[in-house]
């Protein structure tokens, strides 16, 4: 039965309508994960003589035990950011003769092949190798190997509990965050602890029996929650929400585009994943925060210009690349309606300069690096106000990848809306303001690099009507192609 499901997925996924998309999405997914295992493969060759070189007077298996705490949170993180659940048409099993056990057993079992399992592999296996070499009892490194391997797969369920329950979700937000105050006022670590449990599943190989027994009841605890919502009614049948009532009036302030951005506020206010992006793109207000504590990239000015449009540009860079797929399920309608194409694209404009505008407000704190920094900062928000911009409006109109607006999927992980295109359109947003930047502060100074970024943005802001008018011919000249893809449904 395993083996006829997988057949049957193979088979849904090639002759998809999006199969050639799906299949470039797959290949980028496993030259990625290649380059990452292998880094984690190198790393945890070296990872028993990093920590013998950082700490010399401690054994290495006991450095890397007090520490590996900020392995499995950091796995925790980007799993629950970025692991694609797995997921399966079920309803026409729902009819047939298969047993739900099986089916759910199969969904279950599919997270255990993820690239993140394989990713802990990768980095304690070789480490564990050299410990081997270096004449560590077999039987300790063994059980301590099987014990990390386990764990990770806890994780796993864990974090499908975590995606799928808002309790599960905020009763662990809630103790991480207790945990992390505790450590900052000095009440109490929870480090120590930790280190002393997994150097006692070191020391006391047997005790791999306690992350064994954890991983089945994590194992009991999702397939008890799939199953009480694995029913043919449950899935068919429609759940009416009450839908919140908003009074956004003062938009009408914007005259004849004011439809346009009311739409857009109530889709982001509503759907899933247009929420979703807006979480992600507040992310990227911290972004400065990797560049501007380093001393390292004090010398490398053109990287502080690109963190600095990126600062601004979050919502720039994650909603917009998506304009017009947000709209793709209503779009047919849009477009048969009596109203000019050059207004729905000056309310995508006119919504991106206002989220810009919001993040240079937010920015204010990075006064505290100094002004060249904040001046870079104000300079990187008039560049994607007026380029940056246009150049998303210009990728939206090769962008025909409908986007489904209450997908489940992870925001950072999701392909909806991606078309291999937009990367080559992406590279302008991250190489011309650097370009900008870098090149006046070579031949004259700091400041000249910053005026001449600010005024390229200035110069687009002026000619903001000529460039929505070319914008506005490309979008005309595909409208209908947009129409036809958007209408194919996965």
């Amino acid at each position: 039965m395993i083996k006829q499901f997988i057949s049957h997925e193979w088979k849904q996924f090639k002759r998809a309508s999006y199969f050639q998309k799906g299949l470039v999405i797959k290949i980028f997914l496993i030259l990625g994960a290649i380059y990452f295992g292998g880094i984690a493969i190198f790393l945890g060759a070296f990872l028993f003589f990093i920590a013998k070189k950082a700490i010399p007077d401690v054994d290495p298996i006991v450095t890397i035990n007090n520490f590996i705490i900020y392995w499995f949170l950091f796995e925790i993180l980007i799993r629950y950011f970025m692991q694609q659940l797995p997921v399966m048409n079920v309803k026409p099993l729902m009819v047939i003769p298969i047993k739900r056990n099986t089916v759910i057993h199969y969904l279950l079992g599919k997270t255990a092949i993820s690239f993140f399992n394989f990713l802990s592999l990768f980095l304690f296996l070789p480490f564990s190798v050299v410990l081997l070499y270096k004449g560590y009892p077999a039987v300790n490194v063994l059980g301590w190997f099987l014990s990390i391997v386990l764990i990770t797969l806890c994780i796993n369920f864990f974090n499908f509990l975590v995606n799928k329950s808002n309790t599960v979700f905020y009763i662990t937000l809630t103790l991480l965050l207790a945990l992390i105050g505790l450590k900052y006022f000095d009440i109490y670590s929870a480090l120590e602890p930790i280190g002393l449990a997994f150097n006692a599943l070191y020391n006391q190989p047997y005790l791999v029996v306690i992350p064994l027994v954890l991983l089945v009841l994590l194992y009991n605890l999702n397939f008890k929650y799939v199953k009480n919502g694995f029913y043919l009614d449950d899935a068919v049948s429609k759940k009416i929400k009450a839908v919140e009532a908003t009074d956004l009036s003062w938009f009408n302030r914007f005259g004849s585009i004011a439809p346009f951005l009311k739409n857009d506020i109530k889709l982001i206010w509503r759907n899933a994943r247009p929420k979703q992006t807006m979480m992600m793109s507040f992310l990227f207000l911290f972004y400065g925060l990797l560049f501007y504590t380093q001393d390292t990239y004090k010398d490398m000015p053109a990287l502080l210009a690109f963190a600095s449009m990126f600062i601004t540009g979050g919502f720039l860079m994650t909603f917009g690349q998506l304009v017009p797929s947000w709209d793709s399920e209503y779009y047919k309608m849009l477009m048969s309606q009596n109203i000019p194409y050059r207004k729905y694209l000056e309310s995508k404009w006119y919504l991106m300069v206002t989220a810009v505008a919001i993040s240079f407000v937010l920015s204010t704190p990075y006064i505290y690096f100094g002004w060249k920094i904040f001046g870079m900062i104000a300079a990187g928000a008039l560049f994607n106000i007026g380029l940056n911009s246009f150049i998303t409006l210009f990728g939206g109109a090769l962008n025909r990848m409908p986007v489904e607006l209450n997908t489940k999927a992870k925001a950072f992980s999701n392909t909806q809306g991606f078309n291999p295109t937009q990367l080559l359109i992406s590279l302008p947003k991250f190489i011309l303001p650097m370009g900008l930047f870098y090149i006046p502060y070579k031949l004259v100074n700091f400041e000249t690099g910053i005026i001449v970024l600010a005024l390229s943005g200035v110069a687009g802001i002026v000619f903001k009507n000529f460039f929505l008018s070319q914008i506005e011919k490309v979008y005309q000249k595909g409208k209908y192609k947009t129409i036809a893809a958007y209408s194919e449904k996965k």
